[in-house]
């Protein structure tokens, strides 16, 4: 049975959560070492060894001793952090804080950055879903000026490895959800569900956080100092140990950390400063629109006049035959330079069901519209369809701009 040191353990931090603009360990030096890498565990005794040894490796060929590991468990049963622990002699740059008063994958990150050394702070998952060779692509875009660097499963050479189709769903729907709160903050990223990416300190310091649940990147993107950020694609790998700790109660987390976050900074009307409109797609999209626009009108008329459907029926399918119309034109022309690198019925389907399920809350919110105005304050009908489309126009743009066309599937080997 091995022997712990006492000092042998990092102390965790106590108070409030706020990163010192310098470490207050660094022997006098302001500057400190380049790097700190958090990796947050509980329960991760069969994954850690392997996960210190493949970062090591990495960042030794990297930034050779100018880095540290910082293993910050919340006092695993399975005793995860004793593991660690033993490491520390095989391994120099390894630390190791055990946290026996906090709980929260969130705080455990704050805790790290709080006792961390580095001018640049990151995080990466402690069961090897995060690949860790992406970490020098990360490392490369700070050095080369980002102010954050995230990994991301939503953009050129990312994906999942086997997700099914409900967490899919939550995942996405948890994104749609949160462009709809706090589009200043969601925007910015095209992955915000990222638990992997590289910070720089002065970027966060001197600023108390207020995490709640397990999205620590919403916290740094909604309070810190972030002026330029880069992504880098990264497929999410399966567990090979542990079990998965996505639960429900991490979804609410996840609203209730979006709410707190709209309502306590100042950076829900951030989205027009940082977010660089895409004027040219946005213009194709709305040529399409159009295009659209007469399919849905000849189909409703067609349906209402010659057939004599009713209104609500003529509504949507009439409206489904121009999402048809508008994505068959998106495919080939709007997102062209997308699509033509994701060939295929496979993938054309998938992308087909992301840009219907969008649409599909246009189209009911659509219809509900068309009844008040044409039922309820008597305008025409078609009026009534016109101003219903107007409305959800914008929606539609926004949602599909930032979740269609991002297919993230990999091929299996």
């Amino acid at each position: 049975m091995s022997i712990i040191e006492p000092n042998s353990l990092l102390s965790a931090p106590t108070g409030a959560l706020r990163i010192p603009k310098y470490p207050s360990n660094s022997a006098g030096s302001k500057d400190g070492i380049l790097f700190s890498l958090i990796i947050p565990t509980y329960n991760e005794r069969d994954n850690i060894a392997k996960v210190i040894q493949v970062l090591t490796e990495l960042l030794d060929s990297f930034i050779h001793q100018d880095y540290e590991l910082i293993v910050v468990d919340d006092d695993s049963p399975d005793g995860t952090w004793e593991v660690a622990a033993n490491l520390q002699s095989s391994y120099p740059q390894l630390r190791v804080m055990r946290r026996t008063g906090e709980r929260g994958l969130s705080q455990a990150v704050i805790r790290g950055w709080q006792a961390a050394k580095g001018r640049i702070l990151g995080v990466i998952d402690g069961d090897l879903q995060h690949p860790p060779d992406v970490m020098l692509q990360l490392l490369r875009a700070i050095e080369e000026g980002a102010d954050l660097a995230v990994a991301s499963r939503h953009i050129d050479g990312g994906g999942v490895s086997s997700w099914s189709f409900v967490r899919r769903f939550l995942s996405r729907g948890a994104q749609v959800l949160g462009l709809v709160i706090l589009p200043g903050v969601l925007g910015r990223v095209s992955d915000p569900m990222s638990g992997y990416f590289l910070v720089k300190r002065n970027s966060v310091a001197e600023v108390t956080l207020h995490p709640v649940g397990y999205k620590i990147l919403l916290e740094v993107i909604g309070r810190g100092n972030i002026q330029e950020i880069a992504e880098v694609g990264y497929v999410f790998n399966e567990r090979v140990e542990g079990e998965s700790k996505v639960t429900w109660k991490q979804y609410i987390d996840y609203l209730r950390h979006l709410l707190r976050l709209r309502l306590t900074t100042g950076h829900v009307g951030g989205l027009k400063r940082h977010f660089n409109f895409p004027i040219g797609r946005f213009l194709r999209f709305g040529v399409v629109g159009f295009s659209g626009l007469g399919v849905d009108l000849a189909v409703f008329h067609i349906l209402r006049r010659v057939i004599g459907l009713g209104l609500t029926r003529s509504t949507i399918i009439s409206a489904e035959v121009a999402i048809i119309n508008n994505f068959l034109w998106n495919d080939i022309w709007t997102f062209r330079d997308i699509s033509r690198w994701q060939k295929g019925v496979g993938p054309r389907l998938k992308r087909f069901v992301k840009f219907n399920v969008i649409c599909l809350a246009g189209v009911i919110l659509q219809a509900l519209i068309v009844n008040l105005l044409y039922n309820v304050l008597n305008v025409n009908e078609y009026l009534s369809k016109l101003i219903a489309i107007a409305v959800v126009v914008v929606w539609n743009f926004w949602v599909n701009l930032k979740l269609s066309w991002r297919v993230t599937d990999v091929n299996k080997l």
